[in-house]
């Protein structure tokens, strides 16, 4: 069975995808870009927007195994650090960080999270 979770981002209907996909045991969460000014403003609003999606899958941040961060800019990932150390405690995933160009200049950071499922 698969079940997919839509968030109602502006992105969602017009490139045709949904914020996640529970299947074969595993919550997949699509890229997400966060709101804000700074690169740790848009690193916790994609935080914030990943976990609402993984809580309706009926997981959270501490069942991710994997996690892709992707940033047009690679210095701006460590000030990232605190906010994900926080965010993922105890339980970190495995991670890989990668720099690319992003849907849109005027995001710093996008992250991407598959997590176990229920």
């Amino acid at each position: 069975m698969i079940r997919r979770i839509h968030s109602g981002g502006a992105y969602e209907p017009k490139i045709g995808y949904c914020r996640a996909v529970v299947a074969g045991g595993l919550v997949h969460v699509a890229g997400t870009v966060g709101q804000g000014d700074t690169v740790t403003d848009q690193c916790r609003s994609a935080l914030d927007i990943i976990a609402k999606a993984l809580e309706e899958a009926g997981s959270g941040l501490e069942q991710a195994v994997r996690v892709t961060y992707y940033l047009p800019d690679a210095a701006e990932f460590e000030p990232c650090w605190p906010i994900l150390r926080e965010a993922f405690g105890a339980n970190p995933p495995a991670a890989t960080m990668i720099e690319a160009g992003l849907i849109d200049p005027k995001y710093r950071i996008e992250i991407e999270v598959t997590a176990l499922a229920p």
